[in-house]
């Protein structure tokens, strides 16, 4: 389906009773809350039931019961995006034009790299901003204020 961002990976069956071990890609846990519906290589997925485990996820889906069952569900798992205003989500980045505090356009974003101090975003010329300099987000248009030199 068109539109879902990816949430997560099912890595294997955990046990003999249809639960897999769930990776998620994203720090929005309530996307494995009892009730998500998650679309994976099989298609629609209702998570019934998930417990942290060693950084990972134990997830039971509705009407998986058995080790070949959950066998059959590795891969990817997707999403819809969820609505947070407050929030700055990659797929509303890419593409966006980045304006300056001084109201210059500095290019396009082409990618957002993770990074431990900070994301970064990747202009379409190459250059590098810290996600933490963005002030403002509208559809199509990032505001950030970069401190001087940073686009020199």
């Amino acid at each position: 389906m068109a539109g879902l961002l990816e949430v997560g990976r099912i890595t294997k069956p955990h046990g003999t009773r249809g639960e897999v071990i769930v990776e998620l890609v994203t720090d929005r846990v309530e996307r494995l809350a009892p009730g998500s519906v998650l679309d994976g290589p099989t298609g629609a997925l209702t998570v019934e039931r998930s417990t942290p485990h060693h950084g990972r996820w134990i997830v039971r889906f509705a009407g998986v019961a058995t080790r070949e069952g959950a066998e059959a569900l590795r891969g990817t798992l997707r999403a819809e995006p969820l609505d947070d205003p407050a929030a700055l989500w990659v797929h509303q980045l890419i593409g966006a034009e980045v304006v300056d505090a001084a109201g210059s356009r500095r290019g396009r974003v082409v990618s957002v790299i993770a990074n431990p101090a900070s994301d970064l975003l990747e202009l379409d010329d190459g250059r590098l901003v810290p996600v933490r300099f963005v002030t403002a987000r509208e559809p199509g248009l990032v505001r950030v204020d970069a401190p001087t030199g940073l686009f020199e």
